[in-house]
C-alpha cells in the first residue's frame, strides 16, 4: 500500500491528499508530527533533499515534491479523476497554472506566515505588505486569465494546487469583490469532497496559523 508522509494542516500535503481522495486510492497516511512518532520526521528528513513533506512511498519508489506526486499518481494509480489532461496542449496549460498557484499564490501566502513566525509579536510589516501586494497582483492575473480561458475540469492538477493555495491565501489577503471569477472558484473548490475532507481534518490545527485563522471556512 502507498504511504504518504505529511501533516494535515500543510497546504502542500493537501495537494498530495486531494488526488488520493479523489480517486479513492488506498494509502496509509503517516503524520509528520512530534506527537505521533519521531521516526516519521526522521524518514522525511532523509528522503527529501530539504527534509520537507509530502513524501510518497510506493513500494521501492520514493516520490518527493507535491506536483511530482500528483503526476506520479496520474501515471501509476489512475482513476476517475483525470489529474493531468490527456491532450498534450491542455496538459501544458494545467502545468502552467500549477506553477502559478504554487509559486505566486502559495509562496506569497507563506511569506506572510513566515513573517509572523520569525517576528513573533513584531512581524516585519514591510515584508507582509510586499507579500500581500504580490498576492493582489497574482489575483488580478488569475482573474484576467479565467475571464478568457477555462480551468481544467475537477479534479485535476490545477485543482490540487489551487484549492490549498486559495484556501490559505484568502485568509491573509481576501480575494477582492471585483474578482468574480476567482471569488467563485474558491468556494467551488472548497465544496469538492476531497478538498472538504482536507479542510475538516485540518480544523483542529487552526490555532497554530500564525497570523490567526478567521472564523469562517
Amino acid at each position: 500500500m502507498l504511504q504518504l508522509y505529511g501533516h494535515p494542516f500543510s497546504s502542500y500535503t493537501w495537494k498530495a491528499l486531494i488526488p488520493l481522495y479523489a480517486n479513492e486510492t488506498p494509502f496509509e497516511f503517516r503524520s509528520v508530527d512530534p506527537g505521533e512518532g519521531a521516526e516519521h520526521g526522521a524518514f522525511v528528513a532523509a528522503a527529501h533533499p530539504a527534509g520537507k513533506f509530502p513524501v510518497l512511498i510506493d513500494g521501492a519508489t520514493t516520490v518527493v515534491e507535491a506536483t511530482a506526486i500528483v503526476e506520479y499518481l496520474a501515471v501509476h494509480h489512475p482513476g476517475a479523476a483525470p489529474l493531468v489532461p490527456a491532450d498534450p496542449a491542455e496538459a501544458v496549460v494545467a502545468r502552467m497554472l500549477d506553477r502559478v498557484f504554487d509559486n505566486y499564490v502559495m509562496h506569497h501566502m507563506t511569506r506572510v506566515v513566515l513573517a509572523h513566525i520569525v517576528g513573533g509579536e513584531s512581524p516585519d510589516q514591510a515584508e507582509i505588505a510586499s507579500a500581500k501586494e504580490s498576492l493582489r497582483r497574482v489575483y488580478r492575473w488569475l482573474e484576467d486569465w479565467m475571464a478568457a480561458n477555462t480551468v481544467p475540469p475537477h479534479v485535476s492538477l490545477v485543482t490540487c494546487a489551487a484549492a490549498p493555495s486559495l484556501f490559505y491565501a484568502d485568509w491573509v489577503e481576501p480575494i477582492p469583490d471585483d474578482h468574480p471569477q476567482l471569488k467563485r472558484l474558491r468556494p467551488e473548490l472548497l465544496a469538492l469532497a476531497p478538498v472538504s475532507r482536507c479542510i475538516e481534518d485540518a480544523r483542529p490545527f487552526r490555532g497554530y496559523f500564525p497570523p490567526g485563522a478567521p472564523e469562517r471556512d
